[in-house]
């Protein structure tokens, strides 16, 4: 039977992080799709995990020895694309850089004062996204990187 997308649970996400060059464990909350097949919808940004963005659909299992639910696979991609974004001048706030992908749709989340991430949903222009990331690193103003862009949005950026 399937759940209605009220319950929440947290899927711990194992991966080896480029950016720590070491593994990680990042909890991320999601939607009970179908807890009997254990299918969740991911409801969250992911900071540091590659390859998984919002509302992805995804397997997760029990671990016998933490009892916590982890990520197994990747059932039905949502088109959305994460972005990783540092900031590297000191003199421009961050909620004027986050302002901006706002203004293109695109929702983002505060890590930390100089560290932030972007949900690009799949009916975003990418181009139009990425046009204003290169526009920002290129001042030096960020840096970015794509840890996990959607078939949709690498389409586009490839016409």
């Amino acid at each position: 039977m399937k759940e209605e997308k009220t319950e929440h649970a947290q899927i711990i996400v194992k991966s080896y992080s480029d950016m720590f060059e070491q593994e990680i464990e990042e909890p991320l909350w999601a939607f009970v799709l179908d807890k009997e097949n254990r299918l969740y919808q991911i409801d969250s940004i992911p900071f540091y995990t590659s390859l998984i963005s919002s509302n992805d659909i995804v397997f997760a299992d029990i671990d016998p020895e933490t009892k916590q639910l982890v990520y197994q696979k990747t059932v039905s991609y949502s088109g959305h694309s994460t972005i990783q974004v540092v900031l590297n001048d000191e003199t421009i706030a961050m909620d004027t850089i986050r302002e901006i992908f706002s203004q293109m749709r695109c929702v983002s989340e505060q890590v930390n004062d100089d560290f932030f991430v972007l949900d690009i949903p799949e009916d975003v222009d990418y181009r139009l996204v990425k046009a204003e990331l290169d526009n920002l690193e290129t001042a030096e103003k960020i840096e970015y990187a794509e840890p996990s862009l959607s078939d949709v949005h690498r389409k586009q950026t490839e016409l």
